[in-house]
């Protein structure tokens, strides 16, 4: 494998990459809507089938289609690499109007585009790369529909087709020119505290704030971050009362938790269910967990990034490696212990952010990379 050859491949195929991509952008395709993510599915699906692809759709009702595609030979001593991604996004559907297709300053711009549109127009780039220059090996493209809002339908597909795989390879953005190799899990608790309800001028001393409680509550749970050992605990989102006038029945606080470590998630769990309100009057009911377990620097992985940055510089680039706070699905295939590179996707910014863009004189560099990593994994 000739990684000059790679790289001159990717470049015949720059206009398809742009129009692709163009397409797959302008169909929008937010997570809860399913018909509008299907439809993203269906045109993915074609473009696999012009590759050669073997389809298999996993029906969803709640949400879209799960989509996967093998490409090379059906039959095969090796064992394949699974390309993850989505095809879900954050935005709803009209953002185009607002947040249209354009090509300006060297960028593609669009809602998606970086997070992970592009990503998946790259990975079918490189699979056509290796057809033309016939290095045929099993690999399964697997593009899941509902990772913006937690992987809860998608995740024993992606955990079962990742045991099945040699490596996998996940479609994600970079981080400035950073590939991943570490992430961090992540967790949602819904604190709800239950008060006694009382008009606040005739009956105060009768009223048991849920506020109240839940602002004691607040600074307990805040103080569960550590960032010694990477732990981070965010009160994001409060609510509670109905009027000023009324000592407030119901009050609760939504709670994102990052972990570094699979061994935190235990002593995290410990403390949200050790809390305990202060006023006798007040109930706690507390919900949720740890829903991704942190993708950590094993050495499986860190083989993987150490090839795929000798071939980047063989392509002529460096390729860092980044820990990062977000989580994807690949937490869930590195947790099995599958050797798991993120971030293999497109570079730009404004992922989820009004600015999202790509930018384009990368896209070619990191197809062929994408390319000669597929050839290149045992």
């Amino acid at each position: 494998m000739n990684p000059r050859a790679v790289l001159a491949c990717a470049d015949t195929r720059s206009e398809w990459i742009r129009t692709t991509l163009r397409d797959l952008v302008r169909q929008e395709s937010p997570s809860e809507d399913r018909a509008a993510v299907n439809a993203a599915v269906d045109l993915v699906e074609s473009l696999g089938r012009d590759l050669g692809g073997r389809v298999r759709r996993h029906r969803q009702r709640a949400f879209g289609d799960i989509l996967e595609l093998r490409f090379g030979p059906a039959r095969s001593n090796r064992k394949p690499i699974l390309l993850l991604g989505h095809l879900d996004t954050v935005w709803p559907l009209g953002t185009l109007k607002d947040m249209p297709w354009r090509e300006e300053k060297g960028r593609y711009w669009g809602p998606g585009v970086f997070d992970m549109k592009a990503g998946v127009i790259m990975a079918l780039a490189a699979i056509g790369i290796l057809k033309e220059l016939k290095l045929s090996r099993p690999i399964t493209l697997l593009l899941n529909s509902d990772e913006e809002v937690g992987s809860t339908v998608s995740r024993p597909i992606t955990e079962k087709l990742a045991a099945a795989s040699s490596a996998v390879v996940v479609l994600e953005p970079a981080q400035g020119l950073a590939c991943k190799t570490a992430r961090k899990g992540v967790g949602l608790y819904n604190v709800q505290v239950t008060g006694v309800a009382a008009h606040s001028g005739l009956d105060f001393e009768r009223g048991h704030s849920a506020i109240l409680e839940l602002a004691r509550l607040v600074e307990i749970i805040s103080g569960f971050t550590d960032l010694s050992i990477g732990r981070t605990v965010n009160c994001g989102v409060i609510s509670g009362g109905t009027r000023s006038n009324v000592i407030a029945q119901n009050a609760a606080v939504e709670v994102d938790v990052r972990i570094a470590k699979a061994s935190d998630a235990a002593r995290v769990e410990k403390l949200f269910r050790s809390l305990k309100p202060s006023d006798p009057h007040c109930k706690l009911h507390i919900t949720g967990g740890i829903n991704r377990p942190p993708m950590e620097r094993r050495p499986g992985t860190i083989a993987l990034y150490k090839q795929a940055r000798k071939l980047a510089v063989e392509l002529g680039f460096d390729l860092p490696e980044v820990s990062t706070g977000g989580g994807s699905d690949g937490n869930f295939t590195a947790a099995l212990g599958i050797p798991t590179l993120d971030g293999m996707g497109a570079i730009g910014e404004g992922a989820h952010a009004a600015h999202e863009h790509v930018i384009i004189e990368h896209i070619i560099p990191r197809t062929a990379l994408l390319a000669a990593l597929l050839a290149s994994i045992d």
